[in-house]
């Protein structure tokens, strides 16, 4: 068949509904059916080798999609990618979700972009605020362990490794001193892992596990044209895929939107490089010489055949070699029989009842106990490859389906287990099972097989599953709760497919609170200033349901009214509940916190469900506490101070500037093209601005105009790659690149106030040293390099042992007005409450001539 009926009929672009098995849980499937011919060669390709590779990273998109690509889906390599944190310190360029929000979309982004390229995953951190967590920008491998738990998260790779076993390691980045901290933490504890993960005394609690030590035979590193030992060639054109490799690993990274990941590449040669670092294999069957190699995986063995000669010279092992050649000329057949889904079928499973077979004569070999557990190691890889083929050639369709992915303690739900054949091999059995957690019950309510199942034919089962009273909340990194096991026997062979459903399915709060505002400031200069916090509810409980909302409040502290009862007609709906908090009579700066409560049908719950759902990773939740969290301190702000906002999309500090009593108004592009800008006070370009408002660069004239004529416009950090010019500023402003070299990562660095009179530092509010406290995650980022005479520079800071900045904070009149440039990040002080950041925004939105 022609590449050009491929290209055009199939998309390789759609996640596989049965992809390569995951270290993490399965992701849920956003596809519900098989692809067809690509994907059943995605599939069998995998069996034509018994070679593995992992590539390690710090976040998601960290991995080398366009090698992962190469290997897993050009070649046919056991791949595997383990990330460390899942990019909770990140941005979000799709919505408005930070922290531990944002991790679970990278999560399900980076589950996505692996399906892509049929890799499997692997996530260090564990749980929501797990000790491996995206802390921010890092200029220190040292600082990222520290931070990170150096024992815990080296534990957790060495783990990895022995759990999959790879040939070749590869990580991501190198340990050098221009690249983020965290990547080149992960560069040496996947380094020193090269000889740990070998040595039994290394974590000697794994052997407890059923893990036993593994030697990696090689550890190549990123290197460069100049100097390489494998060129891999991604830009290698494949005609089944109808892309090239480079292209492939694109249409995984575009599942990192929220990110802004993915580019389109033509087609045409392009390579990636990389050096041997260490190694294992011996000089006769390695590079001895300085020459390439011609891939990662020269001395090392990479076919059935290969591994039989390696058996064969064990003790004991000569009948087994002979059983795996047979193994590699199975294989050999299964190609063969591409594109004919029944003559791979027929081939697959024949190979599968070999492959079984081999394992049972492996398990009761003689052969030494290493070389035993790395064959029956293998063996296994192949035979849930084989699994996967078998659902591919045979077209089988599985799915299992909740009436309701949204449970709660102690409810009883339908769940349904599907299995179609679309293929033309009739199948002799289908058995049907369901695995739910340990405490719940699940009941088949009818048969869970049936005999004989051909083409368009559904089998079915039906179960009732009853949650526990005492089951626990969502968590969106442990496995799925509700998967599905489908059983099917064809050419006297049964292969197993698992699946999870299409959706998370989540146990979630009888009643779910939010609060509204989240957070919050208590200005101690009108401590008689009332709190206005709205709960809203949402009934999960299945039918009707009344309950009474309350809070919890500091001592001393009061709420009208002190409870409210809320009915509920079905499940879905929602109500809302006003309350007016006023604080105590002698209320002290620093940190308090507000709970909603709801209590009925003999349930209590403090806890909120942010539904997380976009079209690229489908819907999963966020469970946490329903509180608002308030800090108190002195803060002055101008009496009808108006200031008109230009949001990116990347922040929120608009919201929290009305709360402190600032008059803000959104603009539009209407409004920044044709308003009038003369009825603000000042005006605010949120982060990047000028790269994701396309209004702003044909509009910047105007704003300058603005300024001339008296206005005050604050401009936030800006990335060159956010179409920032230096003359977008009245005076030229050129950011500093590399951009990893111009920003301040530690958030308690000293900060020395350049000109302690400027009006930004005492009006309204008077700036001292006490307000560069408690700053979160970083202090700037994206620091301008150069800029003109007539910038007034406010500050000087840097990290420790560096020289430090003296552009992170420029100010100068021009005109009338007055311009102010900040590559402070506001982003994340403002909405983490931090008193000093809002004082000195206060100041800097108020600033006039």
């Amino acid at each position: 068949m022609k590449k050009g009926t491929f290209a055009k009929l199939f998309s390789v672009t759609t996640a596989v509904a049965l992809a390569g098995s995951l270290v993490l849980p399965l992701a849920p499937q956003t596809a519900h059916a098989d692809r067809g011919v690509v994907d059943l060669w995605k599939a069998i390709k995998p069996l034509t080798t018994i070679a593995s590779a992992m590539n390690t990273g710090a976040h998601p998109d960290d991995e080398h999609s366009a090698m992962l690509a190469y290997l897993s889906l050009g070649k046919g390599v056991d791949t595997s990618s383990i990330i460390a944190n899942r990019g909770e310190g990140g941005q979000n360029e799709i919505g408005s979700e930070l922290g531990n929000a944002l991790g679970i979309i990278r999560t399900r982004e980076l589950q996505e972009a692996s399906k892509v390229t049929n890799v499997t995953l692997g996530i260090l951190s564990e749980q929501i605020d797990d000790p491996v967590y995206d802390f921010g920008f890092s200029k220190s491998p040292d600082e990222t362990l520290s931070k990170w738990g150096e024992e815990e998260v080296y534990e957790r790779l060495i783990r990895k490794i022995r759990e999959l076993r790879p040939d070749v390691v590869i990580p991501a980045f190198l340990n050098e001193p221009s690249t983020h901290g965290h990547h080149r933490a992960i560069n040496v504890i996947t380094v020193r892992a090269f000889e740990d993960a070998a040595d039994p005394s290394v974590f000697p609690e794994h052997l407890a596990q059923g893990l036993s030590p593994w030697q990696v035979k090689k550890l190549y590193v990123p290197a460069s044209a100049k100097d390489y030992d494998v060129r891999v060639p991604v830009g290698e054109y494949d005609e089944i895929y109808g892309a090239s490799y480079l292209q492939l690993g694109e249409e995984s990274r575009f599942m990192h939107k929220s990110q802004g990941m993915g580019r389109h590449y033509d087609e045409g040669p392009s390579y990636n490089y990389y050096k041997l670092e260490k190694s294992v294999v011996p000089e006769n069957r390695g590079n001895t010489a300085k020459e390439k190699e011609p891939d990662f995986f020269e001395g090392i063995a990479y076919t059935f055949d290969d591994l039989a000669e390696e058996v064969k010279k064990a003790a004991g092992g000569g009948k087994l070699a002979a059983e795996l050649s047979a193994l590699q000329k199975d294989a050999d057949r299964v190609i063969a029989a591409y594109p004919s889904f029944a003559r791979v079928a027929e081939e697959v499973h024949a190979m599968l009842a070999d492959v079984r077979k081999t394992k049972a004569a492996v398990e009761a070999s003689g052969l030494e106990r290493a070389v035993k557990q790395d064959v029956l190691h293998r063996l296994e890889v192949k035979e849930n490859q084989l699994s996967k083929a078998s659902a591919e050639a045979l077209s089988l369709v599985a799915k299992v389906r909740p009436e309701t992915g949204e449970l709660v303690a102690g409810q009883t739900a339908k769940v349904t287990v599907t299995a179609y054949n679309g293929g033309q091999v009739k199948w002799s059995q289908v058995k049907l099972s369901l695995h739910v957690p340990e405490g719940w019950k699940a009941r088949a309510t009818g048969p869970t097989s049936v005999n004989g199942l051909g083409y368009n034919q559904t089998a079915k089962a039906e179960f009732e599953v009853t949650v526990p009273s005492n089951a626990s909340l969502f968590q969106p990194y442990q496995e799925p709760l509700i998967t599905a096991d489908v059983a099917v026997t064809a050419f006297e062979t049964a292969s197993v497919t698992h699946v999870v459903p299409a959706d998370a399915v989540a146990v979630l709060p009888g009643f779910a609170l939010s609060v509204s505002p989240g957070a919050t400031v208590l200005n101690t200069l009108k401590p008689e200033e009332p709190i206005s916090v709205k709960v809203t509810v949402k009934n999960y409980n299945p039918g009707a349901a009344n309950s009474a909302i309350s809070l919890e409040l500091p001592d001393g502290w009061s709420a009208e009214p002190k409870s409210v009862p809320v009915s509920f007609a079905a499940k879905g709906e929602t109500k809302s509940a006003a309350f007016t908090v006023k604080p105590g009579s002698s209320v002290k700066p620093g940190q308090y916190k507000v709970t909603a409560v709801a209590r009925g049908n003999g349930k209590e719950s403090r806890q909120g469900a942010q539904v997380i759902r976009y079209p690229h990773i489908g819907t999963t939740y966020f469970v946490q506490p329903a509180e608002v969290a308030i800090q108190a301190f002195d803060l002055n702000v101008p009496e009808g101070l108006k200031v008109g906002y230009v949001s990116s999309g990347f922040d929120n500090i608009d919201q929290y500037l009305r709360q402190v009593g600032v008059d803000v108004v959104s603009l539009s592009a209407k409004d920044i093209e044709s308003g009038d800008l003369s009825q603000y006070d000042s005006i605010v370009l949120g982060i990047r601005a000028y790269g994701f408002r396309p209004e702003l660069i044909p509009s910047n004239a105007r704003l300058l105009k603005y300024v001339e004529d008296g206005g005050n416009l604050v401009v936030q950090y800006h990335k060159p790659e956010d179409k920032w010019k230096p003359e977008l500023a009245p005076y030229p402003i050129t950011i500093g690149t590399p951009l990893i070299q111009w920003r301040v990562t530690d958030e308690n660095s000293k900060v020395t106030m350049l000109a302690p009179e400027h009006p930004i530092f005492n009006t309204p509010n008077k700036i001292t040293d006490e307000d560069w406290n408690h700053w979160i995650q970083d202090r700037s980022a994206y620091n301008p390099s150069k800029w003109a005479k007539e910038y007034v520079e406010l500050i000087k800071n840097g990290d420790s042992g560096e020289k430090e900045f003296t552009g992170t904070f420029l100010t100068a009149t021009y005109g009338k007005g007055t311009y102010t440039y900040s590559s402070l990040v506001w982003y994340r002080e403002i909405p983490a409450l931090v008193p000093g950041a809002i004082r000195l925004f206060v100041n800097m939105a108020s600033l006039k001539q």
